[in-house]
């Protein structure tokens, strides 16, 4: 794979010259969940951070003259993460610095991508340090909704791989700790958009799992709940006494 970062001597194209999409549509929603459901954690735990970016299904050029990688989602770490106003068309390495993502995302795709072969051996060769490949039909809910096992069975719902000398080593554990990154990954049950399923979530340096907005608005929903059922118990045991909450000292 021939790799451009700069080349002072070439008159490389920019993000506007370049196709944002390969135009292939998604063949499942989790396609788009999974990945959206990665950038929602990484918006909130790193909020206050600027030198990374997640990109989901965009084009990643390495070459003027090659087609773009383009993977579910991907992070890079060391780079501006609002580069302007209108956010980035696609990730173009010569435009980034030449820094490489460090973890690519695929979710198998009901008609197979390729993603335990081709794509594993194309982001090896472009150097990605870490594949993460989500394979939902992996799933025995799966299996029991569609009647049908994936053509992929012998993997896992979640595969981890690291990048050691030149190829990628399945590595084990869930969930499982990149320390370059300082954030884990695991796949449990829970439920995300009112569906139970085997979600990819992501985790602290002490295996605690990141909540999703959806649960942590949930949280606060229950707590103000809470709140609201103890103001209202106080105002009927006031009233059982005889005694005005309206008119408590300090109230006014």
């Amino acid at each position: 794979m021939n790799i451009i970062t700069s080349d002072p001597d070439l008159k490389l194209p920019t993000a506007e010259d370049l196709p944002d999409s390969d135009d292939t549509p998604v063949d499942n929603e989790l396609q788009n969940i999974i990945p959206n459901l990665a950038l929602d954690i990484f918006s909130r735990i790193w909020a206050h951070r600027n030198d990374w970016f997640w990109g989901v299904d965009m084009g990643i050029y390495y070459h003027p003259d090659k087609p773009a990688l383009n993977p579910d989602g991907f992070l890079s770490l060391g780079v501006e993460r609002l580069k302007s106003p209108r956010g980035r068309l696609s990730y173009v390495l010569w435009e980034e610095q030449g820094i490489i993502p460090i973890l690519m995302l695929e979710v198998v795709s009901q008609t197979y991508g390729g993603e335990y072969e081709r794509k594993m051996l194309d982001y090896a060769e472009f150097g990605v340090l870490y594949y993460v490949v989500y394979n939902p039909f992996c799933s025995s809910v799966s299996q029991q909704t569609t009647g049908r096992r994936s053509r992929h069975a012998q993997h896992q719902t979640l595969e981890v791989y690291r990048l050691q000398s030149g190829r990628y080593i399945l590595q084990t554990g869930n969930p499982l700790w990149f320390p370059e990154i300082e954030i884990g990954v695991g796949c449990e049950w829970g439920t995300y958009q009112g569906r139970l399923w085997e979600w990819l979530y992501w985790y602290d340096r002490s295996g605690n799992r990141y909540p999703t907005s959806e649960e942590l608005a949930r949280q606060e929903r229950q707590r103000a709940e809470q709140e609201r059922l103890r103001a209202d118990r106080l105002t009927e045991y006031l009233l059982s006494q005889g005694i005005d909450p309206n008119n408590l000292p300090g109230s006014n």
